[in-house]
């Protein structure tokens, strides 16, 4: 994967700085509560390789927020099944190193607002990523996040999807 993220300025920048933003942003408001939530969209190219696109987005519940977005191109996929199996597992390692540097982070810096972290799978009730969802839900769970699928699964059906 990609080292560096995008930001809203144009930004480039890597996951401990993303990690900072966040933190800045909650820190701007502290008496707010905020989620944090890390989602992966893929499009499948002519040759057959796949564009991913991850978002780290924080969100001020009631006003707002800021997001962060990188794009890979990875190898040949030849089903939707294992398309979706990879945005899941790039969402969860994203998922993991940022929880490591806000948990880095809240130790040096003091009091966090409170704030809470899910994994948006981009599956849902309606469509062809129907029979995936318990596989999906059950890989999310089984690395400790929450899970969130479509509709609410924002960060990767409308945030990482504008990038695809």
């Amino acid at each position: 994967m990609p080292e560096f993220f995008n930001s809203s300025l144009g930004l480039k920048m890597t996951v401990r700085q993303v990690a900072d933003e966040i933190v800045r942003f909650m820190k701007a408001e502290p008496k707010r509560k905020y989620k944090i939530m890390v989602g992966t969209d893929s499009e499948r190219l002519m040759d057959g390789r796949a564009d991913f696109v991850t978002a780290a987005v924080v969100h001020r519940v009631g006003n707002g927020g800021r997001y962060f977005w990188r794009r890979a191109q990875l190898g040949k996929f030849h089903t939707l099944r294992d398309r979706i199996i990879r945005e899941v597992l790039i969402s969860i390692d994203l998922g993991k190193g940022i929880l490591t540097e806000l948990r880095n982070l809240s130790d040096k810096s003091g009091a966090m607002p409170e704030w809470d972290f899910e994994i948006h799978a981009d599956v849902g009730e309606n469509g062809p990523t129907k029979a995936m969802i318990q596989e999906v839900v059950g890989m999310i769970r089984a690395h400790d996040f929450e899970p969130i699928t479509k509709p609410a699964s924002y960060a990767a059906s409308n945030v990482a999807d504008r990038h695809v």
